[in-house]
């Protein structure tokens, strides 16, 4: 029984998180502080603890996948470690591959009033797209594996 409480636990913060700092957090940072730079240095603060908070959880999720319960089936144990892996893989490639591209625009426009300001604007928002893409592919997984873990006890 504790795996069972322990995985709806862990897979509620990871999708809450999810829901909250993108869907909540960021926006109102952007619509109520009149500077966008700091806006967007606070939301990649909070979306760089979000992604390592994705990757601690899921890597918690998949050991406790591998614990089976007395009345677990099998396919929808797998089917739930590919969600939790798809999620992951949404975190490296949609966190960890763009922020580093991101991050060497915003800081070579730092001094020209940020990025949106230099020349660099429509890298970075292709960028940010890509990002913003992969983010809400995770966030539909993460209500995927929230329904399927429903079934799981």
């Amino acid at each position: 029984m504790f795996a069972v409480r322990a995985r709806l636990l862990i897979a509620t913060v990871l999708v809450g998180s999810l829901w909250t700092v993108g869907g909540l957090v960021a926006p109102t940072l952007f619509a109520t502080l009149p500077d966008r730079v700091l806006a967007g240095t606070i939301a990649a603060n909070l979306f760089r603890i979000e992604a390592w908070l994705v990757l601690g959880c899921g890597v918690a999720l998949i050991m406790l996948f591998s614990y089976r319960t007395h009345d677990d089936a099998a396919p929808l144990r797998k089917m739930l470690l590919r969600l939790t892996l798809a999620m992951m893989l949404c975190t490296l490639v949609g966190y960890f591959a763009t922020q580093p591209f991101m991050a060497s625009l915003r800081a070579a426009a730092a001094g020209a009033g940020g990025v949106m300001a230099s020349g660099a604007r429509t890298q970075f928002g292709i960028l940010h797209g890509i990002a913003q893409g992969f983010y809400l592919i995770q966030s539909l997984l993460g209500v995927g594996l929230i329904l399927k873990l429903r079934n799981l006890r």
